[in-house]
């Protein structure tokens, strides 16, 4: 099964870092997956998010307002339904 990795901010250099993190993490792991941006407030805010970056995988935020580290982005992705 494809996992939807979403990476939720304006686009600033954390969540740029953010997002190459995590798609690291994804190839690291030799899942399937998907990158999205997310960078509508809107969007953000109805995720529940209130502090950027924010990742989210599968529609489950999973941290926001920091960058993980590479263990636990992995978790993240490996552990989502």
């Amino acid at each position: 099964m494809k996992k939807k990795i979403q990476v939720l901010g304006m686009g600033c250099p954390k969540c740029n870092k953010l997002y190459a993190a995590a798609e690291a993490a994804a190839k690291e792991l030799g899942v399937d997956y998907e990158m999205e941006k997310i960078n509508d407030i809107n969007k953000i805010t109805d995720m529940g998010v209130m502090m950027t970056p924010a990742l989210a995988v599968n529609g489950v935020v999973k941290c926001s307002a920091r960058i993980p580290s590479s263990e636990e982005l992995k978790k993240f992705i490996a552990e989502a339904k």
